[in-house]
């Protein structure tokens, strides 16, 4: 009972973790990476589709991505939603191949994508913390039932503690990594 809640615990934690790796990757750096248009959604015979899945995304060079979309007429709706979104990115079309340059980040920028990498690293604190939370009452639930006793919940609740310290170790990790990453010139 209490190891199936010790392993649910574990997993939604895992999923955090996750989610938070896919939003750092949002956040961009000075290097071309695919990653960065992960968020970019183009409408596609009516309906919002991811942008790697109409078009091929790959790195020209090390400041320099490029799109190619599978079908030539969906060129300009690629180059909007790639301007519309929030990146700060400058596409340019020559045929059916976009090219996109990434600017240098100056100190500035560097400064609020280091800000919002910080952000997105406490929600998954909190998220991580409300899980923890949530796995102590279902233990504590269980004492009410008298399905286990005092020194199973004590015991409970310091591994569950434990592997909370882990992951918030672990999203601290990842954090600084990507500070590291932003910093970089």
């Amino acid at each position: 009972m209490i190891n199936e809640l010790k392993k649910d615990a574990e997993e939604r934690m895992v999923k955090t973790l996750k989610a938070l790796g896919v939003s750092l990757n949002k956040i961009r750096t000075g290097r071309a990476h695919p990653s960065i248009l992960d968020g970019i959604r183009v409408s596609y015979y009516g309906s919002e589709t991811p942008l790697s899945q109409i078009a091929a995304i790959n790195v020209e060079d090390a400041r320099t991505l490029s799109v190619v979309p599978w079908e030539k007429q969906m060129v300009p709706d690629v180059e909007k939603a790639i301007m519309k979104s929030d990146l700060g990115l400058n596409p340019s079309t020559a045929g059916g191949n976009i090219r996109i340059p990434m600017p240098m980040l100056t100190e500035e920028t560097r400064k609020g994508f280091t800000k919002r990498a910080k952000q997105e690293a406490e929600q998954s604190r909190v998220s991580i913390r409300n899980i923890r939370r949530d796995i102590l009452a279902d233990v504590k639930d269980l004492l009410k039932e008298k399905d286990i006793s005092e020194d199973e919940e004590r015991k409970a609740q310091d591994d569950v503690q434990k592997i909370t310290n882990s992951f918030i170790a672990e999203v601290d990790k990842t954090l600084a990594a990507k500070e590291t990453d932003l910093m970089e010139i």
